[in-house]
């Protein structure tokens, strides 16, 4: 038993502790009463436009993930992780500069530089820790970012590290984007930066206009093309190829978790100067763990497919269109254009959770999307159209959502 000035110490540790848990605990109600708690959802079956769930008795068709051709269950794409596996081991217990790069590293730095028409590449373990470490290592107190407002939240906290003067232009305006750019004329360095492809809305950011005005102010172009990579533009090379861009985007961040394969990392391209800067000042990069061979091997088949061939790519057009236009005659409201990713606009966070639970008793899965993902007042469904789904998986789809928003009012 504690006694003494002991005792004091550990009661108010103890009483500290107890209260840090019940602000805790009321965050976390506050949560559940606006009705924008996210639950998980168990899988229990490899990815892809089937899979199965916890609690389901049938497999259920998947209507939200990132896998947007199909290829993080693609037999050559497995079996590639497997002979790195077995070739390369589980992992390097390093980061890349101590005893952390192996040359498959360097293969699939080189394979992805290629892809993008890029000088050079560098890996890192996810595409949030590329957006971390390029901003810092690039800006400096004299230097200027101008920044898309509804850029990913990985954007913006890499920004936040960096010390360049920030600026915010309003979501995809060029007109701001000329005022900021004026405004910031005296800085040594401006980098506009923005998203390809906006991942809660689908929208694709005006490039050609924003590069026309990097050009004519002297700025350079960042896009981060998570949700564009593999799969827009005639080859899937992202937004740049799709807009005719790409020999006026300086930089490229992007990820192998999504169209390449779905495992994990990220990557930049770019010029060979700034990768090399990147390899000796970035902190993600200095301070973190390789890439594990089974995750470089997947990718690299991946991108190896693409390279082969733009056929999966190509496809992506007619299913997203025939789902965007049957939700559309039925009397939904579609956010974004032409892109796979197709939000359902519901506006009330309670009812997207609701309707996104009566989907699944109907053998989709999808999920809500609700603050503070997306601002209030503007909760979505987001749908995301695979490659690898059917026309009679999108149909099934629509139908699940006509029923469903018939029951809830949303739909006549």
């Amino acid at each position: 038993v504690w006694k003494g000035p002991w005792a004091a110490a550990v009661s108010r540790s103890y009483a500290a502790a107890a209260e840090a848990r019940a602000v805790l605990e009321n965050e976390l109600e506050g949560i559940r009463a606006a009705g924008t708690w996210k639950a998980e959802r168990i899988i229990t079956s490899k990815q892809g436009p089937q899979i199965n769930v916890d609690g389901s008795r049938s497999s259920i068709l998947n209507f939200c993930a990132n896998n947007y051709l199909g290829l993080s269950s693609h037999p050559e794409v497995v079996q590639a992780g497997i002979d790195a596996l077995k070739l390369y081991g589980a992992g390097l217990s390093s980061v890349r500069f101590i005893c952390g790069t192996q040359d498959i590293h360097k293969h699939l730095e080189n394979k992805l530089a290629e892809f993008h028409q890029r000088e050079d590449c560098i890996l890192y373990a996810s595409c949030f820790d590329a957006n971390a470490g390029l901003f810092e290592v690039l800006l400096g107190p004299d230097d200027a970012v101008l920044s898309d407002e509804l850029n990913h939240a990985s954007i913006i906290d890499g920004i936040r590290l960096c010390r360049a003067k920030r600026m915010r232009y309003k979501h995809m305006d060029l007109s701001d984007l000329e005022k900021q750019l004026k405004e910031s004329q005296s800085s040594r360095m401006r980098l506009i930066v923005t998203d390809g492809v906006f991942s809660m809305d689908g929208d694709v950011a005006p490039l050609t206009g924003i590069c026309d005005l990097a050009e004519q102010y002297g700025a350079m172009v960042f896009i981060d093309e998570c949700h564009a990579t593999g799969f827009l533009g005639p080859r899937g090379r992202g937004t740049d190829e799709l807009l005719g861009v790409m020999d006026r985007v300086h930089i490229v961040n992007s990820t192998l978790g999504k169209a390449l394969g779905g495992a994990a990392g990220g990557y930049t391209v770019g010029p060979k100067p700034l990768i090399d800067l990147l390899r000796q000042r970035s902190r993600p990069y200095l301070f973190s763990n390789s890439l594990p061979p089974p995750v470089v091997g997947c990718a690299t088949r991946a991108v190896e497919l693409l390279l082969a061939s733009s056929e999966i790519a190509q496809s992506m057009t007619a299913k997203t269109m025939r789902f965007r236009n049957r939700m559309t005659q039925a009397g939904f409201t579609i956010a974004g254009s032409a892109h796979p990713i197709c939000p359902v606009m519901l506006g009330d966070a309670r009812l997207a959770s609701l309707m996104a639970d009566d989907m699944l008793k109907l053998g989709v899965y999808v999920i809500g999307f609700s603050y503070p993902v997306v601002p209030k007042g503007k909760a979505r469904i987001r749908v995301q159209i695979s490659a690898a789904h059917t026309d009679e998986d999108i149909d099934h789809c629509v139908d699940a959502f006509i029923q469903t928003g018939r029951k809830h009012g949303v739909v006549s």
